[in-house]
């Protein structure tokens, strides 16, 4: 899988960056969300905390998908201002389980 950025914008007022960016993956299925942002992670030099893959978009007929994500400054903005169903889907398996399983409790 490889990524390329389009565009990578500055949006001071909500505090965090803007990404647009492709990932190719000849030959192999739809890359998962959560491996699409491990990798914009280490492209970016950013936290994982702090990164959020918004959509991620396949292109008919090709192995390629368009995909926006945001960075944030602090995990405070990040909280402040994204939703909850976009919060848990960027969230790993194993918190996702910790937090079923306190839930039950």
């Amino acid at each position: 899988m490889e990524i390329d950025i389009l565009n990578k914008k500055e949006n001071k007022v909500l505090d965090r960056t803007e990404v647009k960016f492709d990932c190719i993956y000849s030959g192999e299925a739809t890359p998962k969300l959560l491996d699409v942002k491990s990798k914009l992670v280490a492209l970016l030099d950013s936290k994982k905390d702090l990164i959020v893959v918004d959509s991620l978009q396949p292109h008919y007929g090709q192995t390629k998908a368009s995909g926006y994500a945001k960075i944030y400054g602090s995990i405070e903005s990040l909280e402040n201002i994204e939703t909850e169903h976009v919060l848990a889907k960027n969230k790993d398996a194993e918190v996702v389980e910790d937090a079923e399983s306190e839930e039950s409790e």
